[in-house]
């Protein structure tokens, strides 16, 4: 399989610890990435993005005021969302069951534990390029899929009826 060119996507890194921002840039740019925008923090994330326009963006989880997750639920269904369908790496150093469920359950498309590398950064990008998930909306959640894969001879009350 020939390799991506990501060159041209635009990338915001939202993190609010500067040498972990350094280094995310450092990856990108070893990838070939020309573009990307930064921001300390969730809030001040999303003003960026109204002016920038990312094509994908890498946000930490733990940030004050406001951090990854509820970043994510502003994106996804802020009514002034800038660009809703985005795509989202959220990048942590927990990779604990309930973490990566709650990460998936806020939208986020990917997730990127810590230690980084530019190849776990490249996969990542790689997987949302390669393997789009369409989204889905509902009464309490708007964000991909989050099915990644399909259960077969599910037997249970929650199964959905064959179609006709």
């Amino acid at each position: 399989m020939s390799e991506l060119d990501i060159s041209n996507v635009k990338f915001l890194v939202v993190e609010d610890n500067q040498f972990m921002r350094i280094l995310l840039k450092q990856c990108l740019r070893a990838l070939g990435v020309r573009a990307t925008a930064e921001a300390n923090d969730g809030a001040q994330a999303f003003s960026v993005m109204k002016l920038f326009q990312p094509d994908v963006i890498l946000v930490d989880w733990e940030m004050e005021p406001l951090d990854g997750v509820d970043f994510v639920k502003l994106v996804r269904t802020g009514e002034d969302s800038p660009n809703r369908y985005v795509p989202i790496i959220m990048v942590t150093g927990h990779s604990e069951h309930n973490r990566v469920t709650r990460a998936r359950d806020c939208g986020v498309n990917e997730l990127l534990i810590k230690p980084v590398s530019a190849n776990s950064l490249y996969q990542r990008v790689r997987s949302i390029v390669e393997h789009p998930r369409s989204y889905v909306e509902s009464r309490t959640y708007f964000g991909p899929d989050r099915r990644r894969k399909q259960v077969a001879n599910f037997k249970g009350p929650d199964r959905r009826a064959e179609a006709a």
